[in-house]
């Protein structure tokens, strides 16, 4: 598995985390563990730039490594 690969994995689990958090906020009526879980989804959103951004260095660094 290349390093790509893994780095594309790596974004789409974060995504499918962020998106979860986010509809469990959207379904509890408790109001801590809705703050709770919107703060998680922000902070997964936050880890989703970075990587987004390390992948694109990859890409430029290592152009055989750029996903289609």
């Amino acid at each position: 598995m290349t390093v790509g690969t893994q780095m594309q994995q790596a974004i789409a689990g974060i995504q499918s985390a962020a998106a979860t958090m986010k509809t469990f906020a959207l379904q509890t009526e408790d109001k801590t563990a809705k703050q709770e879980f919107q703060e998680i989804g922000q902070n997964l959103d936050s880890a989703l730039e970075v990587l987004k951004g390390r992948q694109q260095y990859i890409e430029e660094q290592e152009p055989q490594y750029k996903q289609q």
